[in-house]
């Protein structure tokens, strides 16, 4: 865009130095000399790369003057070219008027921003017509510049067709609009542009305006539609360097600008808004230029592997709390950011500027629609706008008092007045946040009751959200390095927020008919709003987020407005706020104790209801897909089985009431076979009746019945259970030890991942294990041939057909991408979590068949597993057991304890995964 500043070129490449040694060589040689030629080219080329490298190395922030250098390396290997081929393979002594060429650079070699392994984008451009001399040339060059090793994108037209084509193709349209001269006939290329200037751009530039604003757009929704994705598109995502090129490419076609700063002096851009750009432009060229030396390709995407590698060649350091890839990544999501807030500003002035344009040449250049007031403000065209440049500046308040009323009145902000908000955030201060009426006003915006997701998210991109709440400031940008989270901590919040307020209005009724109907029930909707803001606010800070973050909540609820009580209940949201989903997706919600501990912390019917909404705002705002059918059955029976427990004093009906209302309903169910439950339910011991749901006991007992009937010593039994959003697999064996681990390794091995397990004996001998699964990518497996493969992957581990622990190592993760993370095995265990068992949880890396890794040492170590529950977060993995010893006792701590915890690290450990895959 603007002329790179590229200090010592002759170090990058000495053009006349080359071109000498070239002009000797084919002096001497003539056509023969081409080999020679050939090597004298590359060995600049490596030099220059070189040289280039070493520069990156020295200033690894210097975006602009390394993109610079490499496209100056490729512009002087193109002239030598030109010059070789056009006096010494093909000369043309009398060359006639249609022999013109002109050689363009386009692209973001055009530009000058050229990372190690981007394109070499050409645009040869011939005379009148096309000619055999013009033809010549262009393959000779061509040739030569891929026997250099570059990816060369070109085309070659004549005048006339590139302007007809221009007018017809976007895409040429703004290749030949960011066109630079590198060599050849200057006064064709000049010629080019005075009739690219005359007969594309003029009185086109509403049109280009749209259809650029419609390929971001899909662009954007390619790219996953927000900033704030965690491996981010450097250079097509939302806020990257393609979006900064779109500003500069509009501001070129409607305003005739030759550089970035010439957006300053057509008023587009302020002094400010343009130094912003540049930053932003400079830091990602910079982390686009080291991504492609890391990788030797033109590599884009900023991968979780490539992101602490980045950071440390760009001399990020660890800080308390926060790790250097961590600051790494909060810098380039401020500086995406930053390209969001200017592109909003920018795009909304060019819009009013062409409306003013048409306004002033079209039939009512006379008519003006008066604006009318609102509250000092001016609103027009469904826009606020501050009246003065001085508006906010007299009373900083009004800072917080537009976002609140463009919310209330479900209005858009003119881009005059963001960019005024944007200049004077840095008004509020310590006054303005203590201000009543400044609180008052967040709060209602917070809690609005049109589209509070939207406008915080214009508050926080002009940066008035973070002034105003210091601790969402300090969230800014924050990432969290881990696969589970998709966003930002803010952008996350933000979502968070919208997603309460959707909720609130019914809009998630078919997904969230719980959260739905408890929102119009909870005694304060200010409480849900507040704590979905601040149940992350303390993310980054080192130290539990939710203690530290219960802590701001006492400091900032006050001052928002909320009681006491509501201080209290948010305090306790936050503190608490994982709770919810850890008890129902890492405990067995069939054994009573988990109930009375969880109770034992919600306390009240109140706190209950606003957890449910908050945990399930929270899961579905980590990103696309982590809400599912699943969760929300186990989330909805801890939240059934607590409210009644609250509601009640005590569970409505003891453990033998239970079992016998559970065998009426099933004969209910089962219809003509309802002589199936006075047959086999003493079949089952209570646990089992206790444990299983209503419609899987009425599953199991049929095909229990008919395996007996046939006398079958094995009978697998997997259909599609839609009420959780799984596979349901059913093994039904006779009982004998090491039956779960095996089981286990055939369901990983015909690609299923388990993430419930119940494992049953009846009193006759026999194994009734129910397993739900799911595929990689969390759908459940529904068609015949699935199944099938299920059933005989099952069936050959159980027969041991197969040697299960090699095949499973063989068996690619999902998400490779996992490996960029340091996750140490951790197991702990608890004996108060149930009356019953011993409960192990073991954290890991998440890796092919981890649950029958942990399962064949628990059935090592010569312990009874009873029930298994699987949850996964990205590349992290949670397992639980609920196991005995062989007396039905729980495990005591002393040394065996130990032991186990050893062989569990061990198993879950990367050693152990090496020494797998090794053999």
């Amino acid at each position: 865009m603007s002329e790179p500043q590229i200090p010592d070129r002759r170090a990058i490449i000495d053009r006349k130095a080359l071109a000498s040694r070239i002009e000797a060589l084919a002096g001497e040689q003539g056509a023969k000399a081409r080999p020679q030629v050939v090597a004298a080219l590359k060995e600049a080329l490596e030099a220059g790369r070189t040289e280039m490298e070493r520069r990156l190395e020295a200033r690894p922030s210097a975006g602009h003057a390394i993109a610079g250098g490499y496209s100056f390396l490729v512009d002087q290997l193109v002239r030598i070219i030109h010059e070789y081929v056009t006096h010494y393979v093909y000369p043309a002594a009398n060359r006639s008027s249609g022999e013109r060429l002109a050689v363009m650079a386009v692209g973001g070699y055009g530009r000058a921003e050229m990372a190690p392994h981007s394109d070499v984008d050409i645009a040869f451009l011939v005379g009148e017509r096309r000619n055999a001399w013009c033809e010549q040339v262009v393959e000779a060059m061509l040739y030569l510049l891929w026997d250099l090793g570059l990816k060369v994108g070109h085309s070659t037209r004549t005048l006339d067709e590139a302007i007809r084509l221009a007018k017809d193709d976007l895409t040429i349209r703004t290749a030949l609009l960011e066109g630079r001269y590198v060599w050849g006939d200057r006064d064709l290329y000049s010629e080019g542009e005075r009739r690219f200037t005359l007969e594309v751009v003029k009185g086109n530039e509403r049109a280009f305006l749209t259809q650029k604003l419609q390929e971001r757009n899909a662009r954007h929704k390619r790219m996953g539609d927000s900033r704030y994705v965690v491996e981010p598109n450097v250079k097509d995502g939302k806020g990257g360097l393609r979006d900064l090129q779109t500003l500069y490419w509009i501001g070129k076609f409607i305003h005739r600008v030759r550089s970035a700063s010439e957006l300053v002096d057509s008023g587009l851009l302020t002094r400010n808004e343009y130094r912003t750009f540049r930053r932003a432009e400079r830091f990602l060229l910079a982390v686009r230029c080291h991504m492609h030396a890391i990788t030797g390709r033109a590599e884009d995407r900023l991968t979780f592997d490539l992101q602490r590698q980045v950071s440390e060649r760009m001399n990020f350091a660890d800080r308390p709390g926060k790790s250097a890839v961590e600051r790494f990544m909060q810098f380039y999501f401020l500086q995406v950011k930053h390209v969001g807030s200017l592109t909003g500003v920018f795009l909304a002035h060019i819009e009013d500027d062409l409306a003013t344009r048409a306004a002033r040449s079209g039939f009512f250049a006379t008519f003006r629609q008066k604006p009318r007031e609102l509250k000092g403000y001016r609103v027009f065209g469904g826009r606020i706008a501050a009246p003065s440049d001085d508006y906010f500046r007299k009373d900083p308040v009004r800072l917080i008092e537009v976002f609140q009323l463009a919310e209330a009145e479900e209005l858009e902000i003119h881009p005059e007045t963001m960019r005024q908000a944007a200049r004077d955030a840095k008004l509020i201060d310590h006054g303005v946040r203590e201000d009543k009426r400044a609180n008052a006003l967040f709060l209602d915006l917070l809690s609005g009751r049109n589209d509070p997701e939207t406008v915080l998210r214009w508050m926080n991109e002009a940066g008035v959200f973070g002034r105003f709440v210091p601790d969402f400031g300090k969230v800014n940008a924050q990432m969290q390095f881990d696969m589970y989270h998709h966003y930002t901590v803010d952008e996350h919040t933000i979502r968070a927020i919208g997603l309460l307020s959707q909720i609130e209005k019914g809009e998630l009724k078919a997904d969230h008919p719980r959260a739905t109907r408890l929102i119009h029930k909870v005694a304060s909707r200010r409480v849900a709003y507040v704590a979905a803001l601040l149940h992350d606010i303390a993310k980054g800070r080192g130290g539990d987020h939710s203690v530290l973050g219960a802590d701001v909540a006492r400091e900032l609820c006050p001052r928002f407005g909320l009681s006491e009580s509501e201080t209290e209940l948010v305090a306790w949201l936050v503190l608490h706020h994982l709770l919810m989903s850890h008890t129902a997706q890492k405990r067995d919600l069939t054994d009573p104790k988990t109930i009375e501990d969880y109770v034992g912390q919600v306390q009240s019917i109140e706190r209950l209801r606003h957890l449910a909404i908050l945990t399930a705002v929270d899961i579905r705002a980590v990103g696309p897909g982590t809400w599912n059918s699943w969760k929300g059955q186990l989330l909805g029976e801890l939240y059934d089985a607590a409210s009644e427990r609250l509601r009640l004093g005590h569970m409505r009906h003891g453990r033998k009431e239970k079992v016998a209302a559970k065998k009426a309903q099933v004969a209910e169910m089962l219809g003509e076979k309802d002589h199936l439950v006075a047959e086999l339910g003493d079949t089952f011991d209570d646990s089992y009746w206790i444990a299983e749901p209503l419609d899987i006991v009425a599953l199991n007992l049929v095909h229990y019945a008919a395996a007996r009937d046939l006398d079958h010593a094995l009978s697998v039994h997997c259909e599609f259970y839609e009420a959780r959003g799984a596979t349901l697999v059913t093994v039904i064996a006779a009982d004998h030890p090491g039956l779960f681990y095996r089981i286990a390794g055939g369901i990983h091995l015909a690609g299923g991942n388990i993430i419930d397990a119940r494992i049953h004996t009846t009193r006759t001998g026999w194994a009734l294990d129910n397993f739900l699964v799911q595929d990689p990518h969390g759908a459940p497996f529904h068609e015949e041939g699935q199944l099938e493969r299920l059933k005989t992957s099952i069936a050959d581990a159980l027969a041991n057909r197969v040697d299960l622990a090699p095949k499973l190592a063989q068996r690619p993760l999902p998400h490779s991408r996992s490996k960029a993370f340091d996750v140490s095995p951790r197991v702990l265990f608890d004996n108060k979590a149930s009356n019953r068992f011993t409960v192990i949880e073991v954290n890991a890396r998440d890796r092919p068949a981890l649950l029958n890794r942990l399962a064949r040492v628990l059935f090592e170590s010569r312990l009874v597993v009873h029930s298994a529950h699987i949850t996964h977060y990205g590349e992290r993995a949670v397992d639980t057991f609920y196991v005995t010893d062989l007396t039905g006792g729980k495990l005591v701590e002393g040394e065996r304890q130990n032991t186990i915890e050893a062989r569990l690290v061990e198993a879950a450990g990367d050693a152990m995964q090496a020494r797998l895959e090794d053999a």
